[in-house]
């Protein structure tokens, strides 16, 4: 049976506005009998308004209907639209194609060169991996950490540029009150600044123009 929303209250209503016996009320709303009872002596939920459950979508006029007119009747909820509302939406894992795989660790070891503060919580949801490998790169025990090298998530495509800066930020503004409450100066450094302005580090990023190349052009 599908789970009545507020079933004290429904049965308030119930009692109220309908000629169902309190077994039927007690089945559908999933009470003891007694406490139906009571709810019509005035003895329970004094103080609860009644719900409608037509109205709220978790009983139908034809049940209602069929209900009253035979005692042995049970009445069957529906799925009622306000419980969907209700209901928490579990967001999916972030999912990343096979080939993609391999370059984690190489992203892991970005974040923990250049983005230290970023707890491993964050990078575990961002780039779609473990905390165990986070930490097997971090002390060098991962079974490639030979190959391993520091590679910006962006350019690995494993995350936005967008989500990346926002993972920095929050992270770097978490620092700075902590600091703060500590009574300490943050300084200004890379890890403050946002992942676009600290660069993508990457075997095709162009060499730096300085301001004498410049002027011979």
């Amino acid at each position: 049976m599908t789970n009545i929303l507020m079933p004290k209250a429904t049965a308030v209503w119930l009692v109220d506005n309908t000629s169902l016996t309190f077994e039927q009320i007690a089945d559908f709303c999933e009470l003891h009998p007694l406490e139906v009872k009571g709810i019509a002596d005035g003895e329970v939920a004094r103080d609860i308004r009644g719900a409608d459950p037509i109205a709220n979508g978790q009983l139908s006029r034809d049940e209602l209907d069929a209900a009253e007119k035979t005692a042995t009747y049970r009445m069957k909820a529906q799925k009622s639209r306000h419980a969907e509302l209700l209901k928490p939406v579990k967001k999916a894992p972030r999912y990343t194609p096979v080939s993609r795989r391999q370059d984690r660790p190489d992203a892991i070891a970005w974040f923990i060169r250049n983005h230290p503060e970023v707890p491993d919580s964050q990078l575990s949801r961002v780039l779609g991996t473990t905390k165990a490998t986070i930490e097997q790169v971090r002390n060098r025990t991962h079974w490639n950490s030979a190959n391993i090298k520091p590679v910006d998530p962006v350019t690995l495509g494993l995350s936005t540029q967008l989500e990346l800066d926002a993972v920095v930020r929050k992270a770097a503004d978490k620092r700075a009150t902590e600091a703060a409450k500590r009574g300490e100066i943050e300084p200004e450094g890379e890890t403050l600044r946002p992942a676009s302005e600290t660069g993508v580090v990457s075997e095709s990023a162009p060499e730096p123009v300085y301001e004498d190349e410049a002027d011979e052009d």
